[in-house]
């Protein structure tokens, strides 16, 4: 398994840099990938995505679609497209630490 080292912890990614151990997670963190990945900072709103993808992933072991996203995080799809210009459920779930959804290029 390929490692990364980001704010001097070593983390274990897949090859698109997906973290594969949600355990290693923190805020530290997701800001430093949402860099990487041209959002320079984060704020509340793409907090808001960011735990509603995590939570979810935590609670049924799989990230929800960007169409269930947009329904039940309390961001519409138009907007998620405006705070995740790369792909909203595939930017939120690299920033939030688990790995890619199901269905994401």
């Amino acid at each position: 398994m390929p490692t990364l080292t980001m704010l001097d912890t070593m983390l274990d990614v897949d090859a698109e840099g997906f973290l594969q151990k949600p355990e290693q997670w923190n805020e530290e963190i997701a800001a430093e990938i949402a860099r990487e990945n041209g959002i320079a900072e984060l704020t509340d709103r793409h907090m808001q995505v960011v735990r509603y993808m995590r939570n979810r992933f935590l609670d049924t072991g799989s990230a929800p679609s960007i169409r269930s996203l947009g329904k039940e995080s309390g961001v519409e799809i138009k907007e998620l497209y405006k705070l995740f210009p790369k792909g909203p459920a595939k930017l939120a779930a690299k920033i939030g630490g688990i790995p890619k959804p199901k269905g994401c290029i």
